[in-house]
């Protein structure tokens, strides 16, 4: 499609591991915690079980991201051990997500330049979930903000919340577009909301943003974030 001719579009844009890299560092981490943990019985496709488990039922209450990610490697150990983990182990498992807690950011490839590019001639925000500290700092350390209307940061994401954004912008669902690697959170919630939806896959989705996308012609699929350019 010739960029020229594109009509001006609100483009809505997720953040982890979409404009830059996410769960691969939690799975630098489980992979040391791991090794850490060195159970006796149990191998190793095992204990992740026990950690999606416990990961799946703490989301709603306890959030995303580093903090909430360490309370449940704690607690998964609890449950592996079956006794409390003392606050040594808690520090020894805090020093395996160094990375995490310094919220080191590596974009994408292209992610800058094409953000600039599709800047010029249509409208873009950002729209993260996650606890609000930490994805402050993401935002920061990125450089990319400058390239936004604006930044949404929430503890979900549901079409309520596209609903919310949509309406706080004045935005036309169907000249609307939200742009992200999840089914679960960007791309089925924005559909359900009435907007239009770009699914970029990434190879290290989390477990837990996976999802069945349904034939869907309002759902454009691209392999990679450089692939926007040719259709916006």
């Amino acid at each position: 499609m010739n960029a020229s001719v594109v009509p001006r579009r609100s483009l809505i844009f997720d953040a982890d591991d979409t404009l830059w890299q996410n769960n691969v560092l939690f799975e630098r981490v489980v992979e040391d915690y791991l090794d850490w943990l060195a159970h006796p019985t149990l191998d190793r496709d095992a204990i992740r079980l026990v950690l999606t488990d416990v990961e799946a039922a703490n989301a709603k209450t306890n959030g995303y991201g580093a903090r909430a990610f360490l309370g449940n490697l704690a607690q998964t150990f609890e449950l592996l051990h079956a006794r409390p983990v003392t606050q040594r182990q808690r520090e020894e498992i805090e020093m395996l997500a160094v990375a995490l807690l310094r919220h080191d950011i590596e974009l994408m490839p292209g992610v800058a330049e094409v953000l600039a590019a599709l800047g010029t001639r249509h409208d873009l925000y950002l729209l993260t979930k996650g606890a609000l500290d930490e994805q402050q700092r993401k935002v920061a350390a990125s450089g990319l903000a400058h390239h936004f209307r604006s930044v949404h940061i929430v503890p979900e994401k549901d079409a309520a919340v596209y609903l919310a954004v949509t309406a706080e912008h004045g935005l036309d669902a169907a000249d609307t577009w939200m742009i992200g690697n999840s089914p679960k959170s960007d791309i089925l919630p924005a559909r359900a909301a009435g907007l239009n939806a770009v699914f970029i896959p990434h190879a290290s989705t989390w477990v837990l943003e996976h999802a069945e996308i349904p034939d869907d012609d309002r759902v454009l699929r691209l392999p990679s974030f450089t692939a926007l350019l040719e259709h916006f």
